[in-house]
């Protein structure tokens, strides 16, 4: 028997949702829709009645973890904010307020480090093309490597910021006698 045939390790591409039931399948494929969809199509992808996939859809549009869209067919699609807020409520769950700070400073440290190295503010300034021939010790994809990691400091300290504020507003203050 092949190594195929097993049932243990991750599940295939062509069907990751395999083991799991209809609402797990319906969720992981709308984790993974980037676009409006029907909820036939969604049904198609997880192998259901879509009136079972418009039942899991509404429940998640409820939820807020989906926005539906009015229309014939209405259409449905992952709510990014919702998945913003989540991670937010979880950093602020899980790290101290000095563990946040400390990642805090150092991203601003990073995103400093990037501003004074292609003089600009945010990375949407930044003519890669124009940065690397300016710079022969750096190659056009080494300069978008740059943007994209400046661009996700620039999030990833956002949100940590928001963590930081929830987490200090629920945290009594200390009292100095």
């Amino acid at each position: 028997m092949g190594n195929s045939d097993s049932t243990t390790g991750p599940p295939s591409f062509e069907d990751p949702f395999v083991g799991d039931d209809v609402e797990q399948r319906i969720y992981g494929t709308m984790l993974q829709t980037r676009s409006p969809t029907t909820a036939s199509v969604i049904a198609e992808r997880v192998d259901c009645d879509p009136k079972t996939a418009r039942k899991y859809l509404g429940w998640f549009a409820d939820l807020g973890i989906v926005t539906k869209h009015d229309g014939r067919p209405a259409t449905y699609e992952r709510n990014d904010a919702y998945f913003e807020w989540r991670r937010v409520n979880q950093l602020a769950a899980t790290r101290s307020l000095d563990e946040l700070r400390e990642r805090i400073r150092v991203l601003t440290a990073t995103i400093k480090t990037y501003e004074q190295t292609y003089d600009a503010v945010t990375p949407a300034e930044v003519d890669a093309l124009a940065a690397a021939e300016r710079d022969q010790e750096r190659t056009v994809d080494d300069t978008y490597g740059d943007l994209a990691d400046w661009q996700s400091a620039r999030e990833e300290r956002t949100r940590l910021e928001r963590a930081r504020q929830q987490r200090a507003g629920s945290e009594p203050e200390s009292v100095s006698s």
